[in-house]
């Protein structure tokens, strides 16, 4: 990992439990995410990793325990509004449009930002000539931005059904993007990848950490990425906390091997 500058506290995880009827998804789970870091949650199938991932964008309600996100502590947020927050998130499931294009997907991303009622703008001016049109260029031409980063230019027009599993996530990752997120949470971007699509995604995510300044919170289970690109790592076996720490930390962890990496690391 190249040296960077690590800022304060952004996401405060404190005490979080989650119950479903009367199965413990998640016990008494407390980490922070700090300001311009890479932080994985990694453990077993099971562990809990995708439901800390809904706590936190308001997929799911906690019985217990609070988010604190920018210094606001909040227990009960629906998505929309931590999304508005500043708070985005990618699916391990892709949930794309499948028969829009590549810039239309990445287009509803924009949909929080876009401030004009363009109906009625419409009704006043049929000519389209105005704020309702220079907004909609405005949010193209950011959208060209990260088409162009993410390298995917030749695929703009492309239904994205037709595209291949690797561009399809990308497209997840560009739609995410769209929407200038402050912490951005990747649900497994890299189930399913081979080896070249991996390292391609990996060095996307290195390079949105690093050009945009996105806090980035990660699950992912292939343990040579997290160590690679992670700052610090929290790990999670049947729903507790069993570690947390830098990559090292976590390698070298006795109980974190045994639940996880298993006693041949």
């Amino acid at each position: 990992m190249t040296s960077k500058k690590i800022g304060d506290v952004v996401l405060d995880v404190r005490n979080i439990s989650l119950r479903f009827g009367g199965v413990k998804a998640l016990t008494d789970i407390s980490f922070d995410v700090r300001e311009h870091e890479v932080r994985a949650i990694i453990g077993p199938n099971g562990a809990g990793k995708s439901s800390m991932l809904n706590c936190i964008n308001g997929v799911y309600q906690p019985q217990d325990g609070s988010i604190s996100f920018r210094g606001q502590t909040f227990k009960h947020m629906n998505s929309r509004q931590v999304a508005e927050m500043g708070i985005a998130r990618t699916f391990q499931n892709l949930a794309l449009f499948k028969g829009m294009s590549v810039i239309d997907n990445i287009m509803t991303g924009r949909n929080l930002r876009i401030k004009s009622n363009l109906f009625m703008q419409a009704i006043r001016n049929p000519f389209g000539i105005g704020g309702a049109q220079k907004e909609e260029e405005a949010h193209r031409e950011f959208v060209e931005h990260i088409i162009d980063f993410l390298e995917i230019q030749a695929h703009r027009k492309t239904p994205v059904g037709q595209l291949p599993y690797g561009l399809q996530k990308r497209v997840d990752l560009g739609r995410a993007l769209a929407m200038e997120p402050k912490v951005l949470l990747l649900d497994e971007p890299m189930a399913g990848m081979n080896l070249e699509e991996k390292q391609d995604m990996s060095r996307f995510i290195l390079d949105v950490n690093d050009e945009f300044g996105t806090t980035i919170v990660l699950i992912e289970h292939d343990m040579g990425v997290v160590m690679d690109i992670s700052d610090r790592v929290v790990v999670l076996d049947y729903g507790k906390k069993i570690g947390d720490g830098t990559p090292d930390e976590v390698r070298n962890n006795e109980e974190v091997i045994s639940a996880y990496l298993g006693t041949s690391h």
